[in-house]
């Protein structure tokens, strides 16, 4: 998907990319097993709770815009009527939850 703002394109290639670190990781722990080692450990859990803080900082980022930028769902003529047309900040239409 392109987006026409850099930070939202930016923050869509972090979330991958810290998505997949994340899962490598816990693949790898279960795969091979934690270390008995309770300094690495505690390096790998702070090193998941890092990937974990900034997945979830770039979802709000990206939810936030996509609640700003994103047109109705819906094509019926009542739901339709019923949006601000110049204000596309509405919640959704058909009753769905907003995503982001």
């Amino acid at each position: 998907m392109a987006d026409s703002d850099s930070t939202i394109a930016w923050h869509r290639a972090q979330l991958k990319k810290h998505r997949e670190a994340l899962r490598d990781m816990e693949v790898r722990r279960f795969r091979f097993g934690e270390t008995a080692e309770p300094q690495a450990r505690a390096r790998v859990r702070q090193t998941a709770a890092d990937l974990r803080r900034k997945i979830t900082a770039s979802e709000r980022v990206i939810g936030a815009y996509e609640k700003r930028t994103r047109r109705p769902l819906t094509t019926d003529y009542r739901s339709l009527a019923t949006v601000h047309w110049g204000n596309w900040n509405s919640a959704p239409c058909n009753g769905e939850p907003a995503r982001g």
